[in-house]
């Protein structure tokens, strides 16, 4: 086993030594991070049906990337919108976060927080498509983006020449191989213990066990016989389906509506400080406060735009970041 370097030096040392090329939205700081985890899972994966590794189930600590702390749990109702971005080349056959063999070419995907393995749902909000993948990896550790997929994936999503798209990504299997005892860790809140993954649905079958020798076997009640399952027939069908369903086809359409792109700047208990945020940042672009509930509290959020592009909103961004708004964040409506 190759000998780790300390932690404080690793994304120096890696940053010296990586060369990164493609359209992929992937940076140095990535790649160290999801070597660093890949390189603390000692157990084996595992491969699903599909061939898809789904990995080693983990939640994982908190850990901290470039002075950035992420908090992984348990979110059975995660559905969030963003821009995401697709990791290719320089990471194929590398090991993920998990422990699983990164494979460009199966319908996987990188998440900061969800756990490993989880299977989503990805819309990508500018053609209508839609697809499942597992969530078998770390990142991507760029501010502005909230998932990163695989080469595949991102082919399947019309955003690989682009290489960035508008997405909705929602938990459609939340962390099912999850047990309690990896999710209630004695360093986890307890809020987070209180937060157990759901388990997958098993499909029982019935069968017929020989009798015991010299025993006559008695009659068995008639069973009603289920039809066959189809089988996929082409290599979008084969692609489609996570661990536990199989959605047909893999890669749905919906009408395409319109969607902006804002960046909130912050979100307030007191309307207030909300308006004098709002007035500072107008110098930026158009903002507005708006009322949301959350858990039985209103909050006032405060948005810059919306900007035209994800180059524009990844600039207002770095705006916000450097001015101390480090709970920005790029939100589609």
């Amino acid at each position: 086993m190759r000998k780790l370097f300390p932690n404080a030096g690793i994304l120096t040392i890696l940053a010296t030594t990586l060369l990164i090329g493609g359209c992929s939205e992937v940076n140095l700081l990535s790649y160290g991070a999801k070597k660093y985890h890949a390189s603390h899972d000692k157990n084996s994966s595992t491969v699903d049906n599909k061939g898809i590794d789904r990995g080693v189930p983990k939640l994982g600590s908190p850990y901290e990337v470039a002075g950035v702390w992420y908090y992984p749990k348990v979110d059975n109702g995660y559905d969030e919108t963003g821009i995401a971005s697709w990791y290719g080349e320089p990471f194929h056959g590398r090991k993920t976060a998990n422990g699983a063999v990164y494979d460009m070419h199966k319908l996987t995907a990188a998440h900061k927080t969800l756990p490993l393995p989880t299977d989503v749902r990805v819309t990508n909000l500018e053609n209508g498509r839609s697809i499942i993948v597992t969530v078998n990896d770390r990142g991507p550790f760029a501010h502005s983006r909230i998932i990163d997929m695989s080469y595949r994936g991102a082919q399947l999503l019309g955003m690989v020449e682009k290489g960035t798209a508008k997405v909705r990504v929602q938990v459609i299997n939340g962390g099912g191989d999850l047990d309690q005892s990896i999710i209630a860790k004695p360093t986890t809140p307890v809020s987070e213990k209180n937060n157990v993954a759901a388990a997958p649905q098993a499909k029982i079958v019935s069968g017929t066990l020989a009798p015991p020798p010299n025993i006559k076997a008695a009659p068995l009640p008639k069973l009603e016989t289920l039809p066959a399952p189809a089988k996929p027939t082409t290599e979008t069908q084969l692609a489609s389906a996570s661990a536990y369903s199989a959605p047909s086809p893999i890669v749905s359409a919906a009408p395409i509506t319109e969607s902006e792109i804002f960046i909130q700047a912050g979100a307030f208990v007191d309307y207030n400080n909300a308006n004098v945020l709002s007035a500072r940042l107008s110098t930026m672009g158009p903002t507005k406060v708006s009322q949301v509930l959350v858990n039985g509290q209103d909050f006032y959020r405060v948005r810059v735009g919306p900007v035209q592009d994800i180059a524009r909103a990844d600039q207002v961004l770095e705006n916000l970041i450097n001015t101390g708004h480090t709970d920005a964040r790029i939100i589609i409506e």
